[in-house]
């Protein structure tokens, strides 16, 4: 039963000149003062969010993006201040890359965030999937087999330094701690100070669904986030049982649907077609964006493009926001029709507690907090009824 709406927020400045015949991705700059305003953005989102009794605000740790796209650079400071500036709104890690990090600084700077907030953080990890960003900070993405090991041998660090009050490790990529001479003994030992005072909740995006990263969510009870684009592939039945099955193959028996979370993008409007063509170009920005990192699947080289030379674009079929409407990735309509689509998810996939429901990529702060407000005001109260309304009061 769904019980928990969330939104999320990448930090892109409000795009000028939308859409697939727009201007291209790699041709935008904006000014210091226009990408610093994202976070302010952030802020105005949060707030909102709080006073309309959502539950967790989730952000993207991203790195060197000039074009506006995604420009939030360090998610737990940003999280540390909106607990600050809110109530009772958690806030979400959506995620930290954790090859960009040492393993025991994210550690260290999540205990401090969890202390600080009272708990109101949630801790979240990731691969990366920007060579621009993961490369520079000295990681490999590239080598996709050498990020895998390295990410894995991160968590496995932060988890330890979590819940052992001394540890030590020795992996390939980390030797912790060094055994270097210390006030007068060899340093064999390590513990982080201070640790988490709140139980770790701890969440991860679902992207390819094999086995193995199944297993190793299941291994440290790591939930997953399954976004709109899974959706569209096709994907959802797929990552649902596999999830579930993992969790089994550790003697965990989850409902279907449980200690996972959809991610949609929606749009409010009188009807479908006029959501639509509201949404459109946003939509397409999103496509722009992701589609080329391979974040959308069945994208071709043909397609990449066409998103890249809007010359290109009358002569190539491109994903439109009717197919993600139809294929169940993308809210659309009156809030009859998102509450008829979210109903019926609820049916399929009776463990589902956790939807993330927010805009395009690129949607002015304007209409997002408008946005924000219909769907709360309009669309929750059928899922959490009296409860969900005097929350937003």
């Amino acid at each position: 039963m769904i019980t928990k709406f969330d939104s999320s927020y990448v930090g892109s400045v409000d795009l000028e000149n939308a859409g697939y015949l727009g201007t291209p991705i790699n041709e935008r700059r904006y000014s210091n003062e226009v990408l610093a305003d994202t976070l302010h953005k952030a802020v105005a989102y949060a707030q909102k969010m709080d006073q309309l009794g959502y539950d967790t605000f989730w952000m993207a740790e991203h790195h060197f993006q000039p074009e506006g796209t995604e420009c939030i650079p360090n998610l737990l400071m940003m999280a540390t201040h909106l607990a600050s500036v809110t109530k009772r709104l958690r806030i979400g890690c959506g995620f930290n890359i954790v090859p960009m990090w040492h393993p025991l600084r994210l550690a260290e700077d999540y205990a401090m965030a969890d202390i600080l907030t009272g708990g109101r953080v949630t801790f979240g990890i990731g691969r990366g999937y920007h060579t621009r960003e993961v490369e520079t900070f000295g990681s490999p993405l590239i080598d996709q087999d050498a990020n895998r090991a390295m990410f894995e041998e991160g968590v496995d660090i932060i988890f330890r330094a979590f819940k052992e009050e001394r540890f030590s490790h020795k992996g390939k990529y980390y030797t912790l701690p060094p055994e270097v001479p210390y006030r007068g003994y060899t340093l064999k030992e390590l513990t982080l100070v201070p640790r988490p005072t709140h139980a770790v909740e701890c969440w991860q995006p679902i992207q390819s669904g094999s086995d193995r990263a199944f297993d190793f969510m299941a291994k440290y009870g790591v939930c997953g986030v399954i976004g709109g684009g899974s959706a569209e592939g096709g994907a959802v039945d797929k990552f649902m049982t596999g999830f579930q099955a993992a969790y089994a193959r550790r003697g965990i028996k989850l409902r279907p649907g449980e200690r996972l979370a959809l991610g949609y993008q929606f749009h409010i409007a009188e009807s479908k077609e006029a959501a639509m063509k509201k949404a459109a170009a946003y939509y397409e920005e999103n496509m722009k964006m992701f589609g080329e990192l391979r974040l959308v699947r069945a994208i071709t080289e043909q397609q990449i493009a066409a998103m890249r030379d809007p010359s290109l674009v009358p002569s190539t079929k491109l994903p439109r926001i009717e197919d993600a409407v139809k294929a169940g990735g993308f809210l659309a309509g009156t809030p009859a029709d998102i509450i008829a689509e979210l109903k019926a998810v609820e049916r399929r996939w009776p463990g589902l507690e956790r939807v993330i429901c927010t805009m395009p990529l690129g949607t002015p702060l304007a209409t997002t907090l408008e946005q924000i407000e219909r769907f709360a005001k309009e669309v929750m109260p059928a899922f959490k009824g009296e409860v969900r309304a005097a929350a937003a009061d």
